[in-house]
């Protein structure tokens, strides 16, 4: 088994080489997932980036906890079943895009390690590339706390890219909830 030390970019944007004699473009990516409706630009390239290398995707869930209590113990801020139900729906939004062969994990971390959760699961199993999705985000919280995305590429031992998010429009926004004949919200 090839460490990542033994990794090196042979083009910039081209393939890696593992030094076997066997060249590969990106066929292990990671995709991390925090809610389908925010990665599907993330799986929609990851995908497509796939379909091209004849790659399979590894969709990662961190769920996020606060530090223990001496009383409770470990607070999650989502169950199981809700990180269940999120890689659930991250799968067919994958499948939708083009259908890579994926997997999917779901891992627990404090609040402040989601990057680095994200980059043991890139190293572990080991991925070529991760691709993950940009929020907008206010430039003072910048500023005070940096970004996930931010701390991924600073942490990750393989390439990072980083797409922006979706912008809605008439063909792309989800439907209103509380349709009427006037096309008004009810009061």
């Amino acid at each position: 088994m090839l460490t990542i030390d033994q990794r090196k970019m042979t083009v910039p944007g081209g393939g890696v080489h593992r030094g076997d004699g066997d060249s590969s473009w990106f066929r292990r990516i990671l995709v991390p997932v925090r809610a389908p409706d925010q990665a599907y630009p993330a799986l929609a390239m990851a995908a497509r980036i796939c379909g091209m290398t004849g790659g399979e995707l590894r969709l990662v869930h961190v769920r996020t906890c606060d530090p223990p209590l001496p009383i409770v113990g470990r607070f999650y801020l989502a169950t199981p079943g809700e990180a269940a139900a999120t890689m659930g729906e991250a799968l067919l939004a994958a499948w939708a895009c083009g259908g890579p062969s994926a997997t999917t994990v779901v891992v627990d971390a404090r609040r402040g390690g989601v990057a680095a959760a994200i980059g043991l699961q890139a190293a572990a199993w080991p991925a070529d590339l991760i691709v993950l999705t940009r929020r907008p985000r206010p430039a003072l919280s910048h500023l005070v706390r940096g970004s996930a995305p931010d701390q991924v590429m600073r942490k990750a031992s393989c390439p990072v890219l980083a797409i922006p998010p979706a912008k809605m429009t008439g063909s792309t926004a989800p439907p209103d909830p509380w349709p009427t004949e006037s096309g008004r919200r009810p009061s």
